[in-house]
């Protein structure tokens, strides 16, 4: 069966007050509209319409049997909607989660303690694609000699010095996990406000976009350590229909820009700057990947018109079903399909129906596949992976 589901954007600050409702064609509310969650999170579960009055975290359970479905989704897919910058932060492996969870249940920590690292035992991967003309991102720390001509180019200020000299380490992986550790958890306010300010003032062609940026994020969290985090990272201006794969250990803020955002059904956020929430730096240097490497675009493979971003796990894939052409997608389980322009059919192989308007969504039960399109509109599956 294909049914209709629905949800409410949730009103996180960052949000942008237009973007989502540019999208759904609607006037906006006048406040912040941060992400729409299409799965069956306890945090934010969809409304199912079938007339059963039911979110989409008890409609699973009870269908399980009838139509085939798990009791609980391995992903969840959002519409994200960034009109301020998130929070820097990384997630961690399946294996730190079960540890880092069972830990903190042991200890007794509330689970909505605003200490708490983690949530549940799960991980996190997470792939976004682009959906307004640009989005702007931080994905990953940058090759260490590209990062030290960009410090060079913020003068001689003392702390300016400092961190120059953290930098300077032979090994690269070591040289940032100190940096970064001493930026959030030693170096003190005034210190960080002198490097924002040296940031502030430098001229550099080369890195013009990222101290353009960092004036950004200075407006946003006034002399946070997270800014000069952000300069040690990978900035990414993804075109629409561009994507990028986050996988555990993984520094990334999302900064400007609407996309497609899926994951594993997971809420573990370890945060590294650009907030006024909890950071555990310990805990955060346990788990990020201190290596170098370049900004981790993902490209989707491409058959008989349809578009698939796989990065490989078991937890999602994400499908594209692009406007202009009818095509058929083959589903792996039970998925989640989100339109977001035009308006468009979808037809299961068990006669199953839907039409779609942007922003609108549907859950497609594993018997109606494959899913095919009329090609009126652009629609994103969500489905388990490989």
């Amino acid at each position: 069966m294909l049914v209709a589901i629905s949800n409410t954007p949730r009103d996180y600050a960052w949000g942008s007050p237009t973007l989502i409702a540019d999208l759904e064609g609607r006037e906006p509310t006048g406040a912040p509209e941060a992400e729409v969650w299409f799965g069956d999170h306890p945090g934010s579960p969809a409304e199912v319409h079938d007339g059963s009055d039911r979110t989409l975290d008890a409609w699973l359970p009870a269908e399980a049997a009838a139509h085939g479905v798990p009791a609980k989704l391995p992903y969840l897919l959002k519409l994200l909607a960034a009109g301020a910058p998130l929070s820097i932060q990384v997630h961690p492996s399946k294996d730190q989660a079960v540890e880092g969870f069972a830990r903190e249940e042991a200890a007794g920590v509330p689970r909505d303690a605003g200490s708490r690292n983690y949530k549940d035992d799960n991980h996190k991967p997470e792939v976004i694609v682009a959906l307004s003309d640009t989005f702007t991102a931080l994905a990953g720390l940058r090759d260490i000699a590209r990062t030290r001509a960009l410090v060079a180019a913020l003068g001689d200020a003392p702390a300016v010095t400092a961190l120059r000299e953290r930098l300077a380490a032979d090994d690269a992986s070591a040289a940032l996990r100190s940096t970064i550790g001493w930026l959030l958890g030693d170096a003190d306010a005034a210190e960080i406000a002198e490097i924002v300010d040296a940031a502030a003032s430098a001229h550099s062609d080369e890195f013009a976009a990222e101290l353009a940026l960092a004036g950004s994020l200075h407006s946003a969290y006034p002399a946070d350590p997270g800014i000069v985090v952000a300069l040690l990272m990978n900035l990414v201006e993804l075109r629409r229909g561009e994507a990028i794969f986050v996988p555990a250990g993984v520094l990334h803020a999302y900064v400007a820009g609407l996309g497609v955002e899926i994951m594993a059904a997971s809420d573990n956020v370890l945060r590294g700057g650009l907030t006024p929430k909890h950071i555990d730096v310990a805990e955060l240097l346990s788990l990020v990947d201190f290596r170098p490497a370049e900004p981790p675009f993902l490209s989707p493979t491409v058959a008989d018109g349809v578009e698939v971003f796989a990065p490989g796990i078991a937890d999602f894939a994400l499908g594209h079903l692009v406007p202009g052409a009818a095509a058929a997608l083959e589903l792996r389980g039970v998925a989640i399909a989100l339109g977001v322009s035009g308006e468009t059919v979808l037809t299961g192989a068990a006669g199953g129906t839907v039409t779609l308007k942007a922003g609108q969504a549907a859950l497609i039960t594993p018997d109606e596949s494959p899913v095919s399109t009329d090609g009126g509109g652009e629609v994103f599956v969500a489905m388990p992976g490989a």
